[in-house]
């Protein structure tokens, strides 16, 4: 349905920093299994299911450590803080667009970044002084 109301180009060509939270971290991926669907293709890596082999639960809900790269978003956050996290699908790990990883049966992308575009897989509303100190960096970096 975006593609046909103009929305993909109108999203792509958006120059100040825009930031995708659990499923809108998702949206900005390239494809997901999730209803075998084309997305926004901004950060070309796949969102795909947890795998039922991976003796897991499913969904992922919990508290989960991240580790980050040095990346501005994550300026004044402890490396492997704690944040909170709700999915049964994930963002393949991506060394060029990764810029903090989880484990849950296997290294994930907690955080991507392709240019301006952010996104993260945890909920930082839900995530206490790590996820408030993400979203107050992410509002210094749209001034």
């Amino acid at each position: 349905k975006l593609k046909h109301t103009g929305l993909i180009e109108a999203i792509k060509a958006l120059k100040k920093p825009v930031l995708g939270i659990c499923v809108g971290m998702q949206l900005i991926t390239e494809h997901s299994e999730e209803g075998d669907a084309a997305l926004l293709d901004i950060v070309p890596v796949k969102t795909k299911k947890f795998d039922k082999s991976l003796n897991i639960k499913i969904p992922h809900m919990g508290w989960n450590a991240v580790e980050h790269k040095n990346n501005s978003l994550f300026e004044g956050v402890e490396d492997n803080a704690q944040f909170y996290f709700v999915h049964s699908y994930f963002i393949e790990y991506n060394p060029t667009f990764d810029i903090a990883s989880a484990n849950y049966g296997l290294k994930f992308s907690a955080a991507v970044q392709k240019d301006n575009f952010y996104g993260v897989q945890f909920h930082p509303e839900k995530s206490g002084k790590a996820g408030e100190q993400i979203l107050k960096n992410f509002s210094n970096l749209s001034l």
